[in-house]
């Protein structure tokens, strides 16, 4: 016979969060356009879509933010770089 054991996943946090809705933060800034987000009560994590609508993070959807973040810094990094060598003529 199985013995229920108590879920380990159970807390009040995510209660709150069923009832009321995620509070979600600003976590990190991906690029201009994209944000990754993170409740404060449960810290479930959420990013924009390509239609600027928020969409839980999978492990699929992380590695791509981290891939554009590292192009976009790049871009970013060689923009000013250019910028900072040009003659005044």
């Amino acid at each position: 016979m199985k013995k229920s054991t108590p879920n380990s996943a159970f807390s009040f946090s995510k209660i709150y969060c069923s009832l009321f809705g995620h509070n979600y933060v600003l976590s990190k800034k991906v690029t201009h356009h994209i944000k990754e987000y993170s409740c404060t009560h449960c810290g479930e994590e959420a990013t924009t879509n390509s239609r600027g609508r928020l969409e839980i993070m999978t492990p699929k959807l992380k590695e791509i933010n981290d891939a554009l973040a590292s192009v976009h810094a790049k871009k970013i990094a060689r923009r000013n770089s250019d910028t900072s060598f040009q003659a005044a003529s």
